[in-house]
């Protein structure tokens, strides 16, 4: 007692912490099936992989990221049951791009002070989203940092783990001349460009909780709408009739529009996106015309509408829009995959003539935006 004495008087409430994972235990349970062995509260998380013995050759694929400074405006206006499913958008989404499946997650929240039923809320929200893709939510830590965090900030991250058979790895090396490029509509801002977002409201003193009229709700709600999740449908989708097809993805997260999907384009290869193809949803055109700027300036932070690509061979591509819309992912085709020469040079400049090459790392494809937006 003494020990624990001395660290409250130090700003850490272990109480608390023990208080937070009672009220999410129930909600973290609901994602284990049985491949997850220890339950809740384990120093590891522990998954069997024996299934696995039944895979050829076996992939394991990986990927870690936060939310960002969306979780500012969830903390302005002390909403916090959305932002876990923005966690594992962010996290889970990526790991199908590769077309693997996910199997399990872990999750990351500091915080200044534990506040039990925030924590709990947040996880929750993390679980409801891993039970929707597929995921077991198998193990998590919330660190409390007082004198480092305010009492009311907070920050979470996570990491995935999902498999893919070898020869079932999707990417740009799968990608032929004459592709077909699929779009697939976004839910909104999802969890990029918040930073630019909040600059925009603070020039114009807007506050969270006034009224967005062209957006039939406060501005606030308008911005916490949760990332859509991809993964449970493109999952069906790649096990379906179509997915010798589906030759690779993109998940349309930082950088914008036209530098995620030149990462799964092969080099050589280019597309040009046909703009006239969708209308940006209404909160990328009111936040433009708040900061008088042109929908195309924004194409490299906001995704605009698209979510996510698929690139399918051109005569599935109906068939595939088709099916996606039947798994409750709306989707159209953008573009076309032409690998060759292009009017414009093939120098390696990131952005040449309005084409974006070379993104994150990756000597791909290169992709430019043509034409005007729909109406």
């Amino acid at each position: 007692m003494t020990s624990n004495s001395s660290y409250a008087a130090a700003g850490v409430d272990t109480h608390a912490g023990d208080l937070a994972v009672e009220l999410m235990k129930e909600a973290v349970a609901a994602t284990h099936g049985p491949n997850v062995l220890g339950g809740v509260g384990g120093f590891a998380g522990l998954f069997d992989v024996s299934f696995a013995k039944d895979y050829a050759k076996p992939l394991l694929a990986t990927s870690t990221d936060g939310v960002g400074t969306k979780i500012a405006i969830a903390q302005a206006l002390d909403k916090h049951d959305t932002i876990g499913q923005d966690l594992v958008g962010m996290v889970v989404d990526d790991i199908v791009v590769v077309g693997a499946k996910p199997l399990f997650m872990t999750d990351y929240i500091a915080c200044g002070k534990v506040v039990p039923e925030r924590i709990a809320t947040i996880v929750t929200g993390i679980a409801r989203a891993c039970a929707d893709t597929g995921t077991a939510l198998v193990g998590g830590e919330t660190a409390e940092h007082p004198g480092l965090m305010g009492a009311d900030d907070y920050d979470v991250a996570g990491a995935a783990v999902g498999v893919v058979e070898a020869d079932r790895l999707l990417g740009a090396e799968r990608v032929a001349d004459g592709d077909a490029v699929i779009a697939i509509e976004s839910s909104g801002l999802h969890s990029n460009g918040y930073s630019l977002v909040r600059h925009i409201l603070n020039t114009k003193a807007i506050g969270y909780t006034d009224a967005a009229a062209d957006l039939s709700t406060t501005w606030g709600e308008a911005l916490l709408e949760p990332t859509r999740l991809y993964t449970g449908p493109l999952v069906q989708l790649l096990a379906g009739p179509h997915a010798d097809a589906v030759h690779s993805l993109s998940h349309v997260t930082g950088g914008g529009i036209a530098a995620n999907l030149a990462r799964v384009l092969p080099r050589g290869s280019w597309v040009e996106l046909d703009r006239s193809t969708w209308s940006p949803a209404p909160v990328f055109r009111v936040l433009n015309d708040l900061a008088g700027t042109t929908l195309e300036s924004a194409e490299g932070t906001w995704n605009l509408g698209i979510g996510f690509f698929a690139v399918v061979a051109a005569e599935a591509a109906a068939s595939v829009i088709a099916e996606l819309g039947g798994l409750g992912l709306p989707a159209w085709q953008a573009g076309t995959v032409t690998i060759g020469d292009r009017d414009a040079s093939t120098g390696s400049a990131r952005r040449l003539d309005g084409w974006e090459q070379g993104a994150k790392g990756v000597d791909g494809g290169a992709v430019r935006l043509v034409g005007g937006y729909a109406s």
